[in-house]
């Protein structure tokens, strides 16, 4: 295996022009904090593009950000940090979840199209995402949106990139929407509710004006493991609802949300974060030593059948809810989860009331002999195909990554 380290884009075209022309694959890499996800790479060299960073271009009173794709996370936020600026699609931390290395990057988090809590409210990174250069598998640089959202016209490339994990193009530098740092927050933890009454109550208060920017809901073992007193030393489980914004908007929003859904526990804005930072980032809440971890995407009205379900066939079933119940994070174990990480069961829970589901953590040898992503068939299957042959022709990116034989 050869590992290429080109220093600009015109290098990484140079590379996969090769690799185009030889039928050689490649495995795109920057900080290496996400190879654990999707199917692992049986590419035959490596395309390490962490010398492509650095923030080009940055302008707090236009609220955009422009770096290169190897740029660390952490160099962007702490420059929007000192503008109190912030991404609002709120990119969580997944190394301890996955058991990665290295640094997240700007790349990582647009090919991956991550978010945290805050995707109820505000959406995910594709929703922020104005523009980009790359190079495509036939080592063709490219580009495509701008600094502006009015330049975004035609066809939306920046949606078709964000998610592709890397198997379209490779990102040579992006542009980002930023959004104001809010003032103030507090989070208004309810105790005690069952599934079923949480979900209807937290779709309910996500449906009145009170503009509620995050919404989980943790059964009473995995509220037990969170870092924040309130919350770990509650009665059993615990409902939350994050609000931001000015101090007195806040305080009038948590009142009123109190009328409506009866007295809570409030968090400070110190312990606000703490809260939120676990629910993005799942390790802190679930266990994940020899388990299969699997994020499940249903209709929200439906989680808590999905999960009854689930609970039903798995005694080591482990799970909380993010997004009002859109998202829900499940943990089980390994052994009882059988050769298939417990795809068959999870997508047979899933399918019927229209989510998806992807397998984030599991062994090498599972994600290489399961659908980790929702299986696609029959046109949308074709679609994805003619899309990935358009830009890499000789399957040269990240093949397998998604799916078999792309």
């Amino acid at each position: 295996m050869t590992v290429f380290q080109p220093s600009d884009a015109a290098q990484v075209a140079e590379v996969v022009a090769w690799a185009s022309a030889e039928s050689q694959s490649l495995e795109i890499i920057a900080g290496s904090s996400k190879r654990g996800l999707g199917r692992p790479s049986r590419a035959e060299h490596r395309l390490d593009v962490s010398r492509l960073a650095g923030i080009v271009d940055y302008e707090p009173a236009e609220l955009v950000l422009t770096a290169r794709a190897a740029t660390p996370m952490a160099e962007i936020e702490a420059a929007l940090e000192a503008k109190r600026q912030m991404l609002a699609f709120e990119p969580p931390d997944w190394r301890a979840l996955i058991g990665g290395g290295g640094e997240p990057t700007l790349g990582g988090v647009l090919a991956c199209n991550l978010a945290g809590p805050r995707r109820v409210r505000a959406g995910a990174a594709r929703d922020y995402f104005l523009g980009f250069s790359a190079i495509n598998g036939r080592g063709e640089v490219w580009k495509a949106g701008g600094k502006v959202v009015k330049n975004v016209t035609g066809y939306d490339m920046c949606k078709l990139q964000a998610g592709a994990y890397g198997t379209l193009s490779v990102l040579g530098e992006a542009t980002v929407k930023v959004m104001p740092r809010p003032e103030t927050a507090c989070t208004l933890l309810i105790q005690g509710m069952a599934d079923e009454i949480a979900i209807a109550e937290l779709s309910r208060a996500l449906n009145t004006p009170y503009e509620v920017s995050a919404a989980a809901h943790l059964p009473a073992t995995v509220a037990r493991r969170s870092g924040v007193a309130p919350v770990a030393e509650g009665l059993g489980a615990v409902t939350g609802l994050r609000l931001e914004g000015p101090a007195p908007s806040v305080a009038f929003r948590a009142n009123a949300l109190e009328t409506l859904l009866g007295h809570g526990i409030r968090l400070d804005a110190a312990d606000t974060a703490h809260f939120w930072a676990e629910i993005g980032r799942v390790r802190p809440l679930l266990e994940t030593t020899d388990r299969c971890v699997w994020r499940i995407c249903p209709t929200p009205s439906f989680s808590p059948s999905v999960m009854s379900a689930l609970r039903a066939r798995f005694a080591s079933a482990d799970a909380y809810y993010d997004w009002g119940g859109g998202l829900i994070w499940l943990s089980l174990d390994a052994s009882e989860a059988g050769s298939d990480g417990g795809a068959e069961a999870v997508r047979a829970a899933t399918t019927p009331c229209g989510g998806h589901s992807t397998l984030v953590v599991a062994s090498d040898a599972i994600r290489g002999t399961t659908s980790v992503f929702e299986p696609q068939q029959g046109a949308l299957a074709a679609l994805m195909r003619r899309v990935k042959t358009s830009f890499d022709p000789r399957g040269v990116l990240n093949p397998g990554r998604m799916h078999e034989g792309q």
